[in-house]
C-alpha cells in the first residue's frame, strides 16, 4: 500500500513540473498579446486632442468676428428693405382710406341724384316735355341730368379700381414686411449665436495668455499675443506689440524708446491718424467708450489726473510703457486706478 502511494505521489510530482510550463507558456503568450495590442493603437488616441495654440484660437476668433461683420451688414440691408416696405404700406394705408372716402362721398352724391330724378321724373318723360313752357330748356336739363349721371358712373368705376388697387398694394406692403421681419429675426439669432461663440473663443484665447504671463512672474519677454480685428484701432495694437522690450524714456516717441503717451502717438501715426504727445489730450481725441466695451486698440487711462495711458488687447490685457527702468511690455489692467477709456478709431 505505501508502495503504491509512493508511486502515485512519485507520479503527481511528476506531472508538476509540464503544468507549470504550461501556464507560464500561456501567461506569457497572453503578455504577448496584451503589449503587441497596446503597441498597435497609437499613442494619442485615448488622450485629449492637444489644445490650439494662441494663434489658432485667435485666429478662430477673427474669422466669427468677419463672420458677424457679414452678417451685421446683411441685417443692415434686411433693416432698409424693412424700412421700405413699412413706407409701402403706410402709403397703402393712406390711399386707401382717401379712396373709401372719396368713394363714400362719390356713392352719397350718387343717392342724391337718384333721389333727385325720381322725384322729378315721376311723370313720363314725353308729357313732361310737351307740357313745358320751355322745351330747350327741358331738354338742357335732361342732357346735364344724363351728363351727369355717366360722369358719376365713370367716377364711381375709377374709384372702385382705384380702391381694389390701393387694397392689392397693401396686401403686397404687409407681406413684403412680414417677409423681411423673419429674415431679421433668423440674422439676430444667428448674430447672437455667433457673438456667444466669440465670446466663449476670446475668454480661452485671453485666459491663455494670462496663464502665460502669470508664469512669466513678472519678467519682462516679448509676448506673442495675436490681436483680434480687422479696423485701424487693432492695427495698431498690432503695431505697438512689435515695439516690445523698447525701453521706457521720458519725453520720448520712439523709435528706439518711448514713454506712455508717445507709445500712442507713435501706434496710431503706423495707421494713419495723428495724436498729439500728451495724454491730456489724447483722453479727447475719441469717443469715451464704457469698460465693458473696450475693443482692442482703445485708449485705455489711469489715475485721476490721466497721467497714465495703455493700449488695450482684449480679455483684459494691454500693451503700454509703464515707467523709468521698465520696458513696452503687455501686462493685465489690474488693480490700477482705472480712469476710462477711448475709442480713436474702429
Amino acid at each position: 500500500m505505501k508502495r503504491t502511494l509512493d508511486r502515485a505521489g512519485k507520479a503527481a510530482g511528476e506531472a508538476r513540473p509540464p503544468e507549470r510550463a504550461r501556464r507560464s507558456r500561456r501567461l506569457a503568450a497572453i503578455g504577448a498579446a496584451v503589449a503587441a495590442l497596446v503597441f498597435a493603437i497609437p499613442v494619442g488616441s485615448a488622450s485629449a486632442d492637444p489644445k490650439p495654440s494662441l494663434k489658432e484660437l485667435a485666429d478662430q476668433v477673427q474669422a466669427m468676428h468677419t463672420e458677424i461683420e457679414t452678417l451685421s451688414e446683411q441685417f443692415n440691408g434686411q433693416r432698409e428693405k424693412l424700412k421700405t416696405a413699412q413706407k409701402a404700406a403706410s402709403a397703402a394705408e393712406k390711399t386707401l382710406s382717401t379712396s373709401e372716402a372719396d368713394l363714400a362721398a362719390k356713392r352719397a352724391k350718387a343717392a342724391l341724384l337718384a333721389q333727385s330724378e325720381y322725384m322729378s321724373g315721376g311723370l313720363d318723360k314725353a308729357l313732361a316735355f310737351a307740357s313745358s313752357s320751355d322745351p330747350d330748356a327741358f331738354l338742357d336739363n335732361v342732357a346735364t341730368t344724363y351728363a351727369l349721371q355717366e360722369q358719376q358712373s365713370e367716377e364711381v368705376k375709377q374709384l372702385a379700381t382705384a380702391m381694389d388697387a390701393a387694397a392689392r398694394a397693401k396686401a403686397s406692403a404687409k407681406t413684403r414686411i412680414d417677409e423681411v421681419k423673419k429674415i431679421v429675426t433668423d440674422l439676430e439669432a444667428k448674430r447672437s449665436k455667433i457673438t456667444g461663440l466669440v465670446a466663449k473663443l476670446e475668454s480661452n484665447l485671453y485666459k491663455r495668455a494670462l496663464g502665460e504671463l502669470g508664469r512669466l512672474g513678472g519678467r519682462a519677454v516679448r509676448v506673442n499675443l495675436p490681436v483680434v480685428g480687422t479696423g485701424k484701432g487693432a492695427a495698431a495694437a498690432r503695431w505697438a506689440l512689435t515695439q516690445q522690450l523698447k525701453p521706457y524714456v521720458w519725453g520720448a516717441e520712439g523709435p528706439s524708446s518711448y514713454d506712455c503717451s508717445g507709445l500712442v502717438m507713435a501706434a496710431y501715426q503706423q495707421v494713419g491718424i495723428s495724436l498729439p504727445h500728451y495724454t491730456g489730450d489724447q483722453w479727447t481725441a475719441g469717443r469715451h467708450v464704457r469698460r465693458e466695451d473696450m475693443r482692442p486698440g482703445d485708449l485705455v487711462f489711469f489715475y485721476s489726473d490721466l497721467h497714465h495711458v495703455g493700449i488695450y488687447l482684449g480679455g483684459g490685457l494691454m500693451v503700454h510703457a509703464p515707467q523709468t527702468g521698465d520696458v513696452v511690455r503687455v501686462v493685465p489692467l489690474g488693480n490700477r486706478p482705472f480712469a476710462g477709456a477711448v475709442r480713436i478709431a474702429d
